[in-house]
């Protein structure tokens, strides 16, 4: 095995359902797969981490998996963060240059950040993101970078996300205890968006929502900037939950069930289509019966469209009071993009257009170099984003470093 490579990136998305690692490294500025692993999560409870030592458990097995397939040691990753704790508001800032103007700086466009990122805010929330909206020069809004301009007065407008910082901390922990050190922390929704959208849709506006297993993570982007960001308490779980419930079935059979028969709309399941299916509870004539076993009934799939459509439109709702809530319901000309596993469910997509009156569509991950095919399926979109979000950020810290230190050779230029 390979030592630690310094152009590896890592990612670590640990999921209600599944916990998932992916390797791979940077040449040239392309970004190539080099192996992932994947396990199924435990120590969760509704989208957190209840159990340390057995969600780091889940993490140390994916991980030795993307080792041995990547064959190189993993020690460091970048996480991704979701669930029902993510909150995202809306703030303004900005200062005067001085008394006359001047040129705008990469240190101006930071101290204006700064300043809109002060506002009050619980002592438990953590900062993952600031997004700038866009910056008003003198008055002169809609520019998205202000740096050689000339002006007076710099202001932002700035969406910041954030999360619990006791739910931010026990991930830490937990990827720790498996052996990595955390190096940064993404939003999952933000990352998710990074490999399911196109630059129009940004652009016109678009909702991106990530729907896993016990919530469903909310981006909206619009004139190409984040405007929006939440987390909805429902996912896939809770969709084999009701099945679970109505029918009396285990919660893996009606997953099953849910996944090859399911669908949100009642009308567009033949009224007499059936099924068959094992039922778990016999009759007692069967159960005395010396020769008895699983018992066989009829299920019309009409029952299952009539159990998951009410769900599926609580979905939506929780979407559109939050849309409405951060004034973005009328922004989306692009409509909405679905990704996520419960993103696959029959009719959400048909669902999520009558809900909200918009198109949608479901995003699946760009595939990236010597990426495998079975990894283009929403419920990577995530963790492939989250590889392309700190491909992106680590090139944008690299650009500044250089032309910091070009700076610093023209200042002893300079002094000689």
């Amino acid at each position: 095995m390979n030592p630690k490579q310094d152009n590896l990136i890592v990612v670590l998305d640990v999921g209600s359902a599944h916990t998932r690692v992916l390797a791979a490294d940077v040449n040239e500025g392309v970004l190539r797969y080099r192996g992932h692993g994947q396990a199924d999560s435990t120590g969760m409870r509704k989208g957190l981490i209840a159990e340390l030592a057995s969600a780091a458990k889940a993490v140390r097995a994916a991980s030795e998996q993307a080792e041995r397939a990547a064959r190189v040691n993993i020690e460091e990753c970048v996480v991704g963060v979701g669930g029902p704790h993510i909150r995202g508001l809306n703030t303004n800032g900005g200062f005067e240059l001085g008394s006359r103007m001047r040129e705008i700086t990469r240190e101006d466009v930071r101290t204006a950040v700064e300043r809109a990122r002060a506002v009050e805010r619980p002592p438990d929330r953590e900062i993952l993101h600031l997004l700038p909206r866009q910056f008003i020069l003198d008055h002169q809004a809609g520019i998205f970078d202000p740096v050689g301009m000339i002006g007076a007065r710099l202001e932002v407008d700035l969406h910041i996300a954030t999360c619990s910082g006791s739910a931010l901390q026990s991930t830490v922990t937990c990827a720790n205890r498996a052996g990595l050190e955390v190096t940064e922390a993404v939003l999952e929704s933000i990352a998710a968006a990074e490999c399911t959208l196109s630059a129009d849709e940004r652009e016109l506006g678009v909702c991106l929502l990530d729907i896993g297993a016990h919530s469903t993570e909310l981006a909206v982007f619009f004139e190409g900037a984040a405007a929006h960001t939440a987390s909805i308490p429902i996912g896939g779980a809770h969709f084999t939950n009701d099945l679970a419930i109505g029918l009396q079935l285990p919660v893996a059979q009606a997953e099953e069930l849910k996944l090859e028969h399911g669908n949100c709309v009642v009308t567009s399941v033949p009224q007499l289509a059936e099924i068959e299916i094992a039922s778990p509870h016999p009759s007692p004539q069967e159960a005395n019966a010396a020769s008895w076993g699983p018992r066989v009934q009829r299920l019309a799939l009409r029952t299952l469209a009539e159990i998951l459509e009410p769900r599926a439109r609580e979905l939506m709702h929780f979407v559109r009071e939050s849309l409405r809530h951060g004034g973005v319901f009328d922004a989306l000309g692009a409509g909405c993009v679905l990704t996520g596993g419960g993103s696959l469910l029959s009719g959400i997509l048909d669902v999520t257009e009558s809900q909200l009156r918009v198109p949608a569509r479901t995003g699946t991950p760009v595939r990236i170099s010597h990426m495998p095919a079975g990894l283009t399926h929403p419920g990577y979109a995530a963790a492939v984003g989250m590889l392309l979000y700190a491909q992106r950020t680590r090139m944008t810290r690299a650009a500044e470093d250089s032309s910091l230190r070009a700076k610093i050779r023209e200042l002893f230029a300079a002094s000689y």
